[in-house]
């Protein structure tokens, strides 16, 4: 449970007759936004795992909402995380949260995102059989049914 209450479902798993209060969520598109403007580039004495999860941003849907403050949190951030995965010493609980509240303030997970009522659209899966009824037409194939 998050700050909020439980994270909501997605708009398309939800099944509601009466009206939901507020506004609708807003829906993106995955991936990175067309006009994405010049952004730093990770520093090069990050801790690699910091770094990844710095350039992840620039690919993610919710970069189009990102202003320039916002990715110069997203700096802080991750030289927050770089410091504490370079230490030597193992992060507290105090750090770890921190570090994760700064982190969903840039909405990085799907479900601080729902909570803000964000949704990136998802791509269609190629080929969504599921597993059963693959298995049952096998079999039939099998006994030549």
């Amino acid at each position: 449970m998050g700050v909020r209450g439980p994270i909501p479902k997605r708009t398309e798993e939800r099944r509601r007759r009466n009206k939901e209060e507020g506004p609708e969520p807003v829906k993106a598109a995955p991936g990175p936004p067309a006009d994405l403007p010049d952004l730093p580039e990770p520093d090069e004495a990050w801790h690699p795992i910091a770094r990844d999860w710095y350039l992840s941003l620039r690919e993610s849907g919710q970069a189009q909402f990102y202003e320039p403050s916002d990715w110069a949190v997203a700096r802080y951030a991750a030289e927050l995380m770089s410091r504490g995965l370079s230490s030597d010493r193992p992060p507290n609980g105090q750090y770890v949260s921190a570090l994760d509240s700064v982190m969903a303030r840039l909405l990085t997970t799907e479900g601080d995102r729902r909570r803000a009522r964000i949704e990136l659209e998802r791509k269609p899966a190629a080929s969504a059989v599921p597993a059963s009824v693959t298995a049952i037409a096998d079999y039939q194939s099998r006994i030549g049914g």
